[in-house]
């Protein structure tokens, strides 16, 4: 039996006490960024992401302070926002927890008390605590899930879970307890109103880490009666449903245990899957992590763009011919110009993929988490941080969509400083400033290397033990990796190095000596043996740049090719290319030459990979044209990482090119 030390309860996810959980969290705090890419991006979090937010969100332009202003009676007005708009705040407060538990600021902890003293006088007396429904008379609490209650909920526990971890303080805490409380009480019996309310499952994670942080197991049990609930009523409409899609939007078609396919909303899919890996993490239920595995599978290798973002389709329907929104379509149906691929959606596989991580300890599930954050989380904001993307297609021509057309207006050409509809931007925020949490896990016996960036680690393994260590690299621009042992136990333990998936011809030493252990794309390399401080682990992934094809059966992107190098994927964009140039007139060479050069004054400091192009001169006018050869000329150009586009200007874009194999 493991014995679990106490100080390994303040991880991101608690999971210290889960039994069906091979990789434990670290405590937040445990693992600092000290150099590299994912140092420069939480300093870009803590001194810009971060303030400027809470200034939108405090300010007169996002109104959600105001909102519990109002609802606490300490202003006048009525509640501006969208339904989920206490929730942003509440991602908000939990990025600013992540950050004061990296630099201690006690004037950021003041800030955040003061706001959550603002919570806890809008709560109502009975634990009730939603500012779009109390400021608005002719709603009534749990009339129509439409209004996104429970959405909130979610995330007021979760952030009200991990103040309280970071802090030891029980302010918020107490707030959540209140709240969860009053909606134990009300959606716990079986009641036809109620049964099919909950559809934008955020609540379930909140209610697992309510559980895991009071230990009260009331909360699992009403969290796993949300998952039982879906599919099992039927889909005819029904006073809670009125004014938004059912069926597979909102995944309710077909029970979870028995689903095969990843349908509808993919935000709503993805918080839903996150939460019922949650719960697996307690019950240890097989037919939850079948269901689990098999949409894994169906999402990661049929529906999921080579940027790992998700949610093909703006407006669409699902394989059951349901009207779907922002989500899931058919199998490699996978447009380009019009991907929808929401920030939050991004994220959330993200999430997912870090809970299943932690469950299955498969490597696999790491490499889906790194390719979201280097490519389809990153790209939803700009490098200096206070500027978001919505949607992050996969190609981007101007004049071809009417993007005021749209609700919200959430697809728009380039990155806004305040989306009207605000859920993604404190999404990805707080995802950058926890991802320290997520570089480690803590096996039975040892540690898993999940994310490789520069850091200090000092933590406690599972039986308590020291373990410090730092790790140095340049990565993703540079391949080599230093991890350096400073302190750990003379028993042998295990050493689990992440193989990424891309990463054929890795070598591992050890003191320089070659390892004994063979690396494998797409697994841990594990190393078990004697450490001692001074240790000194090597490994060295070649980083190549590489053209890359999609499956034969993803339509739009046949005899085309994208450039990935290392866990990056490359656009290219009309400031790189001749002034006019129409993007969709890119052609690549298939035999060119990919260099790779890093260049430290160009857009924050990154790897550009230059080749040749060839620029098409022949197009003529009309939908269907004639042809003979067409006519090619070449130019010498330079890629950029897909994140990084759109900061030079409104630009065009494309991510897939077609390729020409010239004799």
């Amino acid at each position: 039996m493991v014995l679990i030390s106490k100080a390994q309860h303040q991880g991101i996810i608690n999971n210290a006490s889960s039994p069906h959980v091979r990789l434990k969290s670290i405590n937040l705090g445990d693992c600092r960024w000290t150099e590299g890419f994912w140092a420069q991006r939480f300093k870009v979090a803590e001194q810009a992401m971060v303030p400027y937010m809470g200034e939108v969100l405090c300010g007169e332009v996002g109104h959600a302070l105001n909102n519990f202003k109002i609802a606490a009676g300490l202003k006048e007005g009525q509640h501006q926002g969208m339904h989920w708009h206490d929730g942003d705040f509440y991602k908000w407060l939990e990025a600013a927890m992540y950050i004061y538990a990296q630099n201690g600021d006690k004037k950021l902890l003041k800030e955040i008390d003061g706001y959550i003293d603002i919570i806890g006088q809008a709560q109502q007396a009975d634990g009730y605590l939603q500012t779009q429904v109390q400021l608005r008379d002719h709603i009534d609490r749990y009339e129509n899930r439409r209004f996104h209650e429970m959405y909130n909920t979610g995330h007021l526990l979760t952030s009200a879970c991990i103040h309280h971890r970071v802090t030891g303080q029980r302010n918020f805490l107490d707030i959540a307890i209140k709240h969860a409380d009053l909606l134990y009480t009300i959606f716990y019996p079986e009641t036809k109103h109620y049964g099919r309310f909950g559809f934008n499952q955020t609540q379930i994670m909140g209610l697992v880490e309510l559980y895991r942080t009071t230990q009260d197991r009331k909360y699992l049990e009403l969290a796993e009666r949300f998952i039982n609930r879906r599919g099992k009523y039927k889909v005819e409409d029904h006073p809670t449903t009125k004014g938004y899609p059912i069926g597979d939007m909102v995944q309710e078609r077909t029970p979870l245990r028995k689903s095969h396919e990843a349908v509808g909303h993919a935000v709503l899919a993805l918080y839903y899957y996150a939460g019922a890996a949650d719960v697996y993490a307690e019950t240890g239920e097989k037919a939850l992590i079948d269901a689990l595995d098999r949409l894994w599978e169906n999402v990661t290798h049929k529906k999921m763009y080579i940027t790992g973002a998700v949610g093909q389709a703006h407006y669409g329907v699902s394989t059951n011919l349901d009207m779907i929104q922002e989500g899931f379509i058919d199998d490699y149906m996978m447009p380009n110009l019009t991907a929808y691929n929401e920030t939050c959606a991004n994220v959330c596989n993200a999430m997912f993929n870090y809970r299943m991580l932690t469950i299955k300890g498969e490597a696999k599930h790491a490499d889906v988490m790194e390719r979201v954050l280097y490519n389809s989380a990153l790209s939803g904001i700009s490098l200096e941080g206070k500027d978001y993307f919505y949607a992050n297609p996969l190609r981007m021509i101007h004049n071809t969509r009417d993007y005021h057309a749209h609700a919200n207006i959430t697809e728009t050409p380039k990155r806004e400083p305040y989306l009207s509809c605000f859920c993604c931007p404190p999404n990805l925020v707080r995802t950058i400033a926890k991802l320290s949490g997520w570089a480690y896990g803590l096996s039975d016996n040892g540690l898993s290397v999940n994310l490789y960036g520069g850091n200090s680690l000092n933590s406690r393994l599972l039986d308590g033990s020291v373990i410090k260590l730092t790790q140095e690299t340049q990565y993703p621009w540079e391949g080599s990796v230093t991890i350096k042992m400073l302190e750990c136990k003379e028993e042998a333990f295990d050493m689990m190095l992440r193989i990424p998936e891309w990463a054929t011809g890795t070598e591992i030493r050890i003191n320089g000596k070659k390892a004994q252990v063979e690396a494998v794309p797409g697994t841990f390399a594990t190393i078990s043996r004697q450490w001692k401080a001074g240790d000194v682990i090597s490994l060295n992934m070649p980083l190549e740049a590489t053209l890359v094809e999609g499956h034969p059966r993803i339509e739009e992107i046949r005899n085309q090719v994208a450039i990935q190098r290392g866990p990056l994927i490359y656009c290219i964009e009309t400031p790189d290319l001749p002034e006019n140039t129409d993007i969709l007139d890119v052609y690549i060479s298939g035999n060119t030459p990919l260099k790779a050069t890093y260049r430290p004054d160009f857009l924050g400091g990154l790897t550009t990979i230059e080749g040749k192009v060839l620029l098409r001169q022949d197009q003529k006018e009309g939908m269907y044209r004639s042809i003979r050869k067409p006519e090619l000329k070449p130019y010498h150009t330079r890629f950029v990482p897909y994140y990084a586009w759109s900061n030079r200007g409104l630009a065009e874009m494309t991510v897939f090119m077609p390729v020409v194999w010239e004799e």
